[in-house]
């Protein structure tokens, strides 16, 4: 395992964390497969029945490193990326059992994609969650990512906070439904922790049972992997995208032309 994250076991709660706090927990593709197998330890211990993941250093994730994007040019890297990102996205939502995300400090891009697709949220009054590629990179959500945010707030928000490119406060993401409890930064383990033995004391069955049948209900009303490809490619692809990835990287404003 490597020292950008944690993977441990107590009991029938595992955890995993996010373990780059230098720089906010930003995901490199050898931290987003960690995750990934983390997730197939999981789901083959019969004896674990509530997942967590977390962040430390008072963040969650900032998202994928920019640096992951320096070499990205053509459409084929564009949807290699996107469907990169899914594959690890749809692997914590396809989490047999309870999957809680204890989200203290920033939930941002592919960290917020992380955070929604686990069952419940975990908060302190420090968290924050958002998309801010509109202000940031250019780029876009593969349609399976974009699902998922509209599932959980709605058309209306989603364009509020995906145009804006604004990160949203707990109180905020509460009034919207993606708060499942809200804690102290300093007693939010406790409070996660609670909230899991509480899940892991019930009939496990039960519960395996309801997640799939909610994620099944879910997909059946979600698009094509592949209906967004064209979206996705045309930001990807841009002199915006790549301007913006150099002025990210340089820590200076882009500069946005729609070209």
């Amino acid at each position: 395992m490597s020292t950008t994250t944690i993977a441990s076991i107590d009991g029938p709660i595992a955890t995993f964390t996010f373990n780059r706090p230098e720089a906010r927990n930003a995901l490199t593709w050898e931290m987003y497969d960690a995750l990934v197998a983390a997730c197939d330890r999981v789901d083959a211990d019969r004896s674990v029945r509530v997942f967590v993941i977390k962040g430390s250093g008072g963040s969650f994730s900032a998202g994928t490193d920019i640096a992951l994007f320096k070499d990205l040019r053509t459409r084929e890297d564009a949807l290699a990326y996107e469907r990169r990102l899914d594959a690890a996205i749809e692997r914590v939502e396809r989490v047999a059992v309870a999957t809680i995300a204890q989200v203290d400090g920033v939930a941002a891009g592919g960290g917020c994609a992380i955070a929604l697709a686990c069952d419940l949220r975990v908060c302190s009054a420090d968290a924050k969650f958002g998309v801010p590629i509109a202000r940031t990179l250019g780029n876009t959500l593969s349609a399976s990512n974009l699902s998922k945010i509209l599932e959980l707030i709605g058309p209306a928000a989603l364009r509020d906070v995906l145009f804006s490119g604004r990160l949203i406060d707990a109180t905020e993401a509460r009034t919207l439904g993606l708060v499942t409890r809200m804690a102290d930064s300093g007693n939010i383990d406790a409070v996660t922790r609670e909230l899991a033995d509480t899940i892991a004391s019930n009939a496990p069955l039960t519960i395996r049972a309801i997640k799939e049948g909610v994620r099944r209900i879910l997909a059946s009303r979600r698009l094509e992997r592949t209906a967004t490809d064209d979206l996705i490619a045309a930001c990807y692809t841009s002199e915006d995208f790549r301007n913006a990835v150099a002025a990210f990287l340089e820590k200076r404003r882009p500069s946005f032309t729609g070209q």
